[in-house]
C-alpha cells in the first residue's frame, strides 16, 4: 500500500484462456457457517479450482492492473496470461479491484470505497470472473489484495456504522499514522468493533463465492490485532470447498501461529540492499533464513523479491538498484532459490529501467523490449517449478563475500546454486563436499563437471543439480 511505499523505502529497509469457464455457475453449499459471517453465503460461481499449489510449491506473479496494459483492466491482463504462464509462476497476485475513494483521496487503490464491488476502471465483475476462469484454465490460482486497516473516506461505513472507526478524543474519525506520518486520504477502522470484524470477514469471504478466487495477500497486516486475523483464517479456512493461500504483508511471528501461509520478506529486500549497493558480504544473506522465520512451522514460508509496487516506485528498479540487468537477475536468483516463495512484480522480467510511481498511472510496461531478460526468468522458474530440491530442499551455505552459494537437499536430490554478487568476475573455491562432483544444468542442459574452482562472470550465476 501507499503507506509502505514510504515507510519500507530504501532508507529503512535496513531496519526492519478467452474464458474456458465464463457462465459457468454452480450451486456449492459451504458445510458450515463460519464465525466471522453476517449471513447467508452467495451462491458458489463456477467450479472450485482444484489446482491451487501446495504452499510451498509456489511461485507468485504480481499484477498492478494500472500499469500492465495499455487499457490499464482486466482485460489486458486476461490477453497476456499464456506470457505469464510461460515464467514458470502459478499464482497471480491481483492488486486492489475495488472502487477508489474519491473524498480526500489521492487515487490510491488502497482507499477502497466497497469492499464488495469492482472497480468500473478495470471493467465488471464479469471481467473479473473472466480473467480468473482464463487463469484457472493455464493452472493459475488467483489471490486478491485485502485492505484490512482503513477504509476510503466515502466508504458507506463512514456514515452508516461511525462506530466502526477510531476516533480521538473530541470523537472525530482518525485517519492512521506510522513513524509520524498521517496518511490524511483514508479512515482507520476499529477493531474493537465485533460488529466491523464479521463484515469485514462475510465481506473477504464473499469473493471465494462470487470470483472463485483462490486467496489473499493482506495489506499492511502487522496492524491488526492478532485476534482478528485469527478470526478471519478460521472463518476463510472453514470454506471446506476451496483451499486457500493466504499471505500477510507483515514480518510479525504470530502471523504464522494464526495460521498465514506467508509472511513478506521486507528484511531480506534490505539485505539486497547491504550486499548490492552496500558492500555487504554475501553472508549476509544468510542470518534471514533464521530471522525472516521465527515462528513458521511446516511449510510455512516468506515471500520474497526485488521489488514490488511500493519499492519499485520509492526506490526505483531492480536493474537500477542491483548493478543493471545482471546485477538484478543475480539477486533475483538468491531470492527466487535460496529460500522462500519467490514474487515477480510486472515489468520486472522485462528488465524495465522505469519505475512505475504512485499511484501507478503514469507508466506502462514496456513489454518485449528485452528478451534475454525474459528468457532468464523462464530458465530459472521453470527449473525451480521442475526440480523438488530447489522448491522444498533444505539449504546449506557455503557462501563467501562475494559469492552467495548453497545446496538444497531433498531425499536423494540435491541442487547447487552458485550466485556471484559482485561486478567482477570472481572465482569461487569449491568445498571439499563439492569439489569433483558431477551435476545436470538446471538451467540449459547438459552435464556439468566441477573441479576445485567455479569462474563466475560479474553478477554471473550458476544453478546445477542432480
Amino acid at each position: 500500500m501507499h503507506i509502505l511505499r514510504k515507510l519500507f523505502s530504501a532508507s529503512l529497509l535496513v531496519l526492519v484462456a478467452g474464458s474456458l469457464l465464463a457462465g459457468c455457475k454452480t450451486e456449492t453449499a459451504d458445510p458450515v457457517t463460519p464465525p466471522g459471517s453476517t449471513g447467508p453465503n452467495p451462491p458458489q460461481y463456477g467450479t472450485p479450482f482444484t489446482g491451487v499449489p501446495n504452499r510451498e510449491d509456489a511461485a507468485m506473479y504480481q499484477v498492478n492492473m494500472r500499469a500492465f496494459s495499455q487499457a490499464g483492466n482486466f482485460a489486458g491482463v486476461t490477453a497476456r496470461l499464456d506470457s505469464i504462464r510461460a515464467l514458470g509462476v502459478n499464482v497471480l497476485y491481483l492488486m486492489p479491484i475495488y472502487p477508489v475513494g474519491q473524498l480526500r483521496g489521492v487515487n490510491s487503490p488502497y482507499a477502497v470505497r466497497d469492499y464488495r464491488a469492482v472497480s468500473p476502471e478495470f471493467g465488471t465483475l464479469a471481467d473479473l470472473r473472466t480473467l480468473v476462469d482464463a487463469a484457472h484454465a493455464r493452472g493459475l490460482s488467483v489471490m486478491l489484495d485485502w485492505v484490512a486497516n482503513h477504509t476510503a473516506w466515502d466508504h458507506p461505513w463512514i456514515t452508516a456504522h461511525p462506530d466502526w472507526y477510531q476516533t480521538n478524543a473530541a470523537g472525530t474519525i482518525v485517519s492512521p499514522s506510522n513513524n509520524g506520518i498521517t496518511y490524511n486520504d483514508v479512515a482507520q477502522l476499529n477493531f474493537s468493533n465485533d460488529a466491523m470484524r464479521k463484515e469485514m470477514i462475510s465481506a473477504m469471504k464473499s469473493w471465494v463465492y462470487t470470483a472463485n478466487i483462490d486467496g489473499f495477500r493482506f495489506d499492511y497486516a502487522d496492524f491488526q490485532p492478532v485476534d482478528f486475523w485469527s478470526q478471519a483464517i478460521d472463518t476463510l479456512r472453514n470454506i471446506r470447498t476451496h483451499r486457500l493461500l493466504l499471505l500477510a504483508e507483515g514480518t510479525r511471528a504470530a502471523s504464522y501461529a494464526v495460521g498465514f501461509d506467508y509472511t513478506f520478506g521486507f528484511r531480506f529486500y534490505g539485505g539486497l540492499w547491504d550486499v548490492y549497493r552496500r558492500g555487504q558480504p554475501a553472508t549476509a544473506f544468510d542470518a534471514f533464513n533464521t530471522s525472516e522465520y521465527v515462528g513458521a512451522t511446516g511449510t510455512q514460508h516468506v515471500v520474497r523479491y526485488i521489488t514490488n509496487h511500493d519499492v519499485n516506485g520509492s526506490d526505483g528498479t531492480p536493474v537500477a538498484l542491483f548493478g543493471g540487468k545482471a546485477g538484478a537477475m543475480s539477486a533475483f536468483v538468491i531470492a527466487a532459490l535460496y529460500k522462500g516463495i519467490p514474487m515477480v512484480y510486472n515489468g520486472q522480467e522485462a528488465g524495465m529501467t522505469t519505475a512505475i510511481p504512485f499511484p501507478f498511472t503514469s507508466v506502462k510496461v514496456a513489454w518485449g523490449v528485452n528478451p534475454d531478460v525474459k528468457l532468464a526468468y523462464q530458465q530459472l522458474l521453470t527449473a525451480r517449478a521442475g526440480t523438488a530440491a530447489l522448491r522444498r530442499g533444505t539449504p546449506t551455505s557455503y557462501s563467501t563475500a562475494a559469492v552467495c552459494a548453497f545446496t538444497k537437499t531433498l531425499g536423494n536430490e540435491q541442487a547447487l546454486v552458485l550466485v556471484n554478487v559482485r561486478n567482477a568476475a570472481t572465482a569461487y573455491t569449491l568445498p571439499a563436499a563439492l569439489a569433483g562432483t558431477t551435476w545436470t544444468d538446471a538451467l540449459q542442459g547438459g552435464s556439468v563437471a566441477l573441479g576445485t574452482q567455479v569462474m563466475l562472470p560479474p553478477y554471473g550465476y550458476v544453478v546445477l543439480k542432480r
